[in-house]
């Protein structure tokens, strides 16, 4: 990284947004490593155990479209702060589920958590658009690196938040969850608008709106959606069985539990002090390549045994792969659209990504109660070919950023 590069980074924005990202995480970390387990106390049937955790995707990828158009009219720092309250009013609701003992309204208060979440995965893109495209990567990292401090908060959160209010359990968890997003909201009023839209222009006319339908014909929007969709959908997938797999079906307990989730969390998101530069220097495709690759042995990894590290191990390598699709799509997205186009064609990437999503963590609990875990394990194989043949194959034309 050379000195104009460092320096461009440290603005305020990206201190804001890296401290809203740590806040907003620690929040669906908490619902994520709870949602299971909170799910097989209050469901009427096992089956409905993972339900919470499947509809906070859901209603991340049902919300997608409404956050980009909210923060196109009212900016993002209004956008991005009315995303956190409807985060601090779901995680409320949760409470509200738990001290009623209301499968229902616990249910509904992670949906909306998940819509908040529609908003918090917007803050990448904020982060590419306050520097130059040769920082993108680099802004887009740090940003996501803030992510850390929630992924040690919200296992914490969890495990030390269980008797916290008597005779509800875990309702404390999600009241620390309500104060987060509230610290959340305020940050993100800081926010100051970019100067300009600082994206790299594949076009010679940014004013000029092509049909999303022609944006998504690119070879690199293909790229970015596909590799990201197909990480997050596995990472949503694996994720969303592994509390059941290890503390309901494998005897595990809720702290082991607990430490494996803040693992997977970390590998997430610890990546993206190198992913960077990775990007800065081979490009975002073959970091992306290289993701998927990390996905595969995460399946190997997960077949190998049942005990604590099995699980640790494969659960690092999947916030691995995770990570370096992520990042990169986000990256490669860039050079498909121009300025004028960013709202409808990363509308377009999250929503597709997200309902990937929705689907893997949806079908997760189904098949992790019926088949098993090397089931759930198996069913990843299909969609982790699909990113490694077309990462491989298809070629975006060669920009700054990809």
């Amino acid at each position: 990284m050379n000195d104009a590069v460092s320096s461009e980074l440290l603005n305020r924005n990206l201190v804001i947004l890296v401290l809203a990202q740590a806040t907003a995480v620690t929040g669906t970390v908490a619902l994520v490593t709870l949602g299971g387990i909170v799910g097989r106390d209050l469901a009427p049937t096992a089956t409905l155990s993972t339900l919470p955790i499947s509809l906070q995707v859901v209603g991340t990828a049902a919300a997608t479209v409404f956050a980009a158009w909210t923060m196109s009219r009212i900016g993002r720092a209004n956008g991005f702060a009315l995303g956190a309250v409807l985060g601090a009013f779901g995680a409320g609701v949760a409470v509200v589920g738990v001290l009623d003992a209301s499968f229902v309204v616990f249910c509904a208060g992670a949906m909306l958590v998940g819509v908040a979440n529609a908003f918090s995965q917007q803050y990448r893109f904020a982060a590419a658009e306050s520097v130059s495209p040769r920082s993108a990567g680099y802004a887009i990292s740090i940003t996501l690196a803030g992510s850390m401090i929630g992924a040690v908060a919200g296992p914490e959160l969890a495990a030390r938040g269980e008797d916290w209010i008597s005779g509800a359990r875990f309702a404390g968890t999600f009241v620390a969850v309500v104060g987060c997003y509230l610290v959340a909201a305020v940050l993100l009023l800081g926010l100051r608008p970019s100067p300009a839209p600082r994206i790299a222009e594949p076009r010679a006319d940014a004013n000029d709106l092509r049909p999303l339908p022609l944006i998504a014909r690119q070879p690199a929007f293909v790229v970015a959606v596909v590799g990201a969709a197909v990480g997050h959908g596995v990472m949503s997938f694996v994720m969303t069985a592994t509390p059941l797999a290890m503390h309901v079906v494998d005897g595990h307990s809720l702290s082991h539990t607990a430490a494996v989730i803040q693992a997977h969390v970390l590998a997430m998101y610890a990546p993206s002090l190198v992913s960077g530069p990775l990007i800065a220097r081979f490009g975002g495709q073959r970091v992306m390549l290289a993701g998927a690759a990390v996905l595969l042995a995460m399946v190997i990894i997960g077949f190998a045994g049942r005990e604590v590290m099995h699980y640790g191990v494969s659960m690092v390598a999947l916030g691995v792969g995770w990570n370096f699709l992520y990042v990169g799509g986000t990256t490669v997205l860039g050079s498909a659209h121009g300025a004028a186009e960013r709202f409808r064609a990363q509308a377009a990437n999250d929503f597709t990504v997200f309902t990937v999503s929705a689907l893997g963590s949806l079908s997760a609990g189904t098949v992790m109660q019926v088949f098993g875990w090397n089931t759930v394990l198996a069913t990843s194989l299909p969609m982790i070919a699909l990113a490694l043949g077309v990462l491989a194959w298809v070629r975006p034309p060669r920009t700054d950023r990809s």
